[in-house]
């Protein structure tokens, strides 16, 4: 029996740890929490200025293509790593399919440039 509790002694040690990790997680915004709260300090921030009266003002469509130009390349670097390490397997119609994929997304990246959604004026 001794020897069967031996084999789950590293899940005990994970969860105990994982408890600890959660309790200090939890407690940590009690002790770092704003003590001297002041305007400045507790003002909401978001898209890099200041919030105004109403919330449904029109947005400046640049936002908008800058998160689009994101998606790309986080797609992009999503589907090249599992590609990479699998290059040698995927043989020649994999590396002609991520060509074309990556053709894609530069045809992407290029109508993004033409949009003026990398010049931040």
């Amino acid at each position: 029996m001794n020897e069967l509790l031996l084999q789950y002694l590293p899940v005990a040690i994970f969860i105990g740890v994982s408890l600890v990790i959660g309790v200090v997680l939890m407690a940590a915004p009690f002790f770092v929490a704003v003590s001297n709260p002041d305007p400045e300090k507790v003002s909401a921030y978001e898209c890099g200025f200041k919030a105004f009266d109403d919330a449904r003002m029109k947005f400046d469509v640049r936002f908008y293509l800058v998160a689009l130009l994101f998606i790309i390349f986080d797609l992009e670097v999503a589907f090249l790593f599992p590609w990479a390490v699998s290059f040698k397997e995927v043989g020649t119609f994999g590396f002609w399919s991520v060509m074309v994929f990556l053709g894609i997304l530069t045809i992407g990246f290029i109508y993004e440039w033409r949009k003026g959604a990398l010049e931040w004026d």
